[in-house]
């Protein structure tokens, strides 16, 4: 690999990485009717819920969901054995301008288009960004979802503080970046909705673009 092709292996890629998601799905749940775009887990939990209690029609439009995310990874698989790792830099710069687009199509067309299909857009956008940006300076690494990455924080600062390791340290601030870019990207949705509506996505797609130049 490249050295310029471990860009998107840095904390900065990491952090920006984590915003997005983080604005994605508040954006997604909030205007979108409490559904989410990314965290499938949450999905799934919500549809298990709403069956239960004969909600059909929401647990269809989350199964929808799990199903275009899906979809998603699909097209990703295609774009990547036509772009393989040995030009991995401008395969995940595609990818980002493919999450840009689809974010800006979303602020556009979600006040006219169904729910159903803007549920769909926005899933098979952050399939992307999962199948495609899966390492942190060479270890594994998930921007979507948050669970593991607050697992290694623990684990990380418990080790730091008990045997004083210092790569554990350096990991446990990390990971500590990440778990913030990821609230402050859900704060600036949750904050700014009111305010923009349909457009909050671009916040996502404004924190891509600027990733996006960095990485070039």
């Amino acid at each position: 690999m490249e050295k310029d092709e471990e860009f998107y292996q840095k904390l900065f890629a990491g952090m920006m990485l984590a915003a997005t998601a983080g604005a994605l799905d508040a954006y997604s749940y909030l205007y979108n009717g409490g559904v989410f775009a990314g965290l499938q887990t949450g999905n799934l939990i919500l549809m298990g819920i709403h069956i239960g209690s004969g909600q059909f029609s929401q647990a269809g439009l989350e199964l929808f969901s799990a199903v275009m995310f899906m979809l998603g990874v699909f097209i990703m698989r295609v774009i990547q054995q036509h772009y393989p790792s040995e030009i991995a830099l401008k395969r995940q710069e595609l990818t980002l301008i493919y999450e840009i687009i689809m974010f800006a199509a979303v602020a556009f067309l979600a006040p006219v288009l169904p729910r159903l299909i803007i549920t769909g857009l926005l899933s098979i956008a952050a399939a992307a960004q999962l199948q495609e940006f899966r390492m942190l300076k060479g270890k594994p690494f998930t921007s979507l979802m948050m669970t593991g990455n607050i697992r290694t924080f623990a684990e990380s600062g418990f080790d730091f503080l008990t045997t004083g390791d210092q790569k554990a340290r350096a990991t446990a601030g990390k990971m500590s970046l990440i778990l913030l870019s990821f609230v402050i990207g859900a704060v600036l949705s949750g904050f700014f909705l009111p305010y923009l509506g349909a457009k909050t996505i671009l916040i996502s797609a404004g924190i891509l673009l600027i990733t996006l130049i960095f990485g070039r």
